[in-house]
């Protein structure tokens, strides 16, 4: 279905530079046969708490985006989390999302399957794509995308997500990809206090009757809005996001 496909694309990425079994898992729920067999049990980000928790490094700079110029590819490139940025957090190159994706089956949810889609509208002048994993057996396992609109679209880029988390909690259906998505409801969490606006939600998906929560934060800095992903294939419980890459990604933008 195209739950698994979008999952397997956009939430745990390619991760051939950084390793984890959670590829392995997305490839099997996407009807992909993996490399290697994944480890028992395997999740992209398991709910519980790390025993030491992750801080962003203490010397990062700002490359100005808060006050709200429109960043280049080259700009982003540098201003994405990288290694060493958040303490025990390795950062990898991501593709891309393939093109089309799903579309929601209600205008008001369309900025949901947007940011699914790892293309948030309005859409960003530029983009960086990076997989970002932990201490822990290369979890948790979190999707970073960076995206550079100008503040006007930056902001009306959170509006719409926020408008469309209220409109879309009773959930949705979505088509595209490899066939029909369900997605039982849409609730949100409480923010990272990060940049000049922050917004936190999860949208339960339905793959074959489990619910797998997928997890978003977006920050913005001036005009240059920064979206994590995770996602919970083991239990239903909502993974952690935790909150240093979003602070340590905020440092860099500003």
């Amino acid at each position: 279905m195209a739950l698994a496909a979008v999952t397997a694309a956009l939430a745990l990425g390619l991760m051939g530079a950084c390793g984890g079994g959670e590829h392995s898992d997305a490839k099997e729920a996407a009807g992909e046969a993996p490399a290697t067999p994944p480890p028992a049990a395997s999740s992209a980000t398991p709910p519980a708490a790390p025993s030491i928790a992750a801080t962003p490094r203490p010397d990062l700079t700002g490359i100005g985006a808060s006050d709200g110029k429109v960043l280049t590819r080259g700009e982003l490139d540098r201003a994405v989390l990288a290694d060493g940025d958040v303490s025990g957090f390795r950062s990898g190159p991501m593709d891309a999302p393939p093109p089309g994706g799903e579309t929601a089956d209600r205008s008001e949810c369309l900025p949901l399957t947007a940011v699914l889609n790892g293309k948030p509208e309005p859409l960003g002048k530029a983009v960086a794509y990076r997989q970002l994993v932990g201490p822990q057996d290369d979890r948790p396992a979190v999707s970073e995308f960076l995206t550079t609109h100008g503040v006007r679209d930056a902001s009306t880029l959170l509006n719409r997500v926020r408008a469309a988390v209220t409109a879309c909690a009773d959930g949705f259906t979505a088509s595209g990809g490899d066939g029909p998505s369900k997605y039982t409801g849409v609730k949100p969490l409480s923010p990272v206090k990060a940049g000049d606006d922050a917004l936190a939600y999860q949208l339960t998906g339905d793959f074959e009757g489990d619910p797998v929560p997928l997890v978003f934060h977006l920050v913005r800095v001036g005009g240059t809005v920064a979206t994590f992903y995770t996602a919970n294939f083991e239990n239903g419980a909502t993974p952690r996001m935790p909150p240093a890459l979003l602070a340590a990604q905020a440092a860099k933008l500003t």
